[in-house]
């Protein structure tokens, strides 16, 4: 039997998406032996005090910065859930869903660096592949306890990520786009066009629903 190919998963807040979060998706989504590629708004995530809009705003953006794109899905599960968005139980449900279906989580090297304060961080590498993009400028600061679980999964062949579900550590070289939501909030807060930054469906909708203006 022919292995399964895998699912790609890309979390984040996306308060709002731009096109930093747009091309690296792309990019992942060409580059790797992928299925199916989703984007996932978190709910309440639990490294952030507060978001600047709601759950429903954000995902409602997702999806008018991503209708005419087939290769990306959004999985709203995360918005839909109670409480905190952890992402070792979000993994776990898709796992249960989809069975030996290899799962490839994208993380941005950032995050890595923190990946050990995450809840149950561990058992992330029992549900998943990690996708690390990192950019020209990343640098990886890991811990002494981060870098002995990352150090012996590391590969660079991307045809391993469909010969077993979970486990191995795959850095991604992806475009350095200077591009953030914060500033984009900024930009927004100061009355200043975003344009050239996000698409302007979602600028239109933040408009409309007069996001991040105050």
């Amino acid at each position: 039997m022919a292995p399964r190919r895998a699912i790609g998963i890309f979390g984040g807040t996306f308060d709002p998406v731009h096109f930093g979060h747009l091309r690296a998706a792309a990019e992942a989504s060409e580059k790797l032996p992928l299925r199916e590629f989703r984007l996932m708004p978190a709910g309440s995530p639990p490294h952030r005090s507060r978001t600047f809009a709601s759950a429903e705003h954000r995902l409602n953006m997702l999806r008018l910065a991503t209708d005419d794109y087939e290769d990306l899905v959004v999985d709203e599960r995360e918005v839909r859930r109670e409480g905190e968005s952890y992402m070792v139980d979000t993994l776990a449900e898709i796992r249960a869903e989809e069975g030996d279906t290899p799962l490839v989580l994208m993380i941005g090297q950032d995050a890595v660096n923190k990946l050990d304060s995450w809840h149950e961080w561990r058992s992330l590498f029992d549900l998943a592949h990690l996708v690390v993009m990192q950019r020209p400028k990343s640098k990886h600061i890991y811990s002494g306890a981060l870098f002995e679980e990352l150090q012996p999964r590391l590969t660079e062949d991307a045809g391993l990520l469909n010969r077993q579900p979970a486990g191995y550590v795959l850095p991604l070289e992806v475009t350095q786009l200077e591009i953030s939501s914060t500033r984009i909030r900024r930009i927004l807060s100061q009355g200043r066009s975003p344009r050239f930054l996000l698409p302007e469906s979602v600028i239109a909708y933040m408009r409309e629903h007069d996001l991040y203006t105050g």
